[in-house]
């Protein structure tokens, strides 16, 4: 599962990978559940390991198949915590649109959170 969640003047919260698949590029936090989690517990954990944020996990997004993968990205808001990359996260930072453009995305990220309207308002 994933995290998407947005600051108050438009920006968007990503991590680069550190670890592969996608060593290197620049994706939303989040990864596996653990044993008994439930999506929400578990999502809590990794932005909190990937990212040092506390969050409160909202509404489903959307949901994508990733070879083997199903990963159900969900709606966050920040109640704590200090951004600082960890545990699977090289860095972790909060882009705007120009800063989005210029970064090496995941495969399909940005025409998947366009397709959930899940980027920031007036990043159109």
């Amino acid at each position: 599962m994933g995290g998407i969640l947005h600051r108050g003047d438009g920006r968007l919260l990503l991590i680069e990978r550190g670890t592969n698949p996608g060593r290197g590029l620049w994706s939303l936090p989040g990864g596996r559940l653990e044993p008994g989690e439930t999506d929400a517990t578990g999502l809590v954990r990794e932005m909190a390991e990937e990212t040092g944020l506390v969050v409160e996990v909202g509404a489903l997004a959307g949901t994508v198949v990733i070879g083997p993968y199903r990963i159900a990205d969900y709606f966050c808001t920040a109640v704590g915590g200090t951004l600082a990359a960890g545990d699977d996260a090289a860095a972790a930072r909060w882009v705007d649109a120009a800063g989005f453009a210029t970064l090496p995305l995941v495969e399909n990220l940005e025409s998947t959170l366009r397709g959930w309207d899940a980027l920031p308002r007036g990043w159109r």
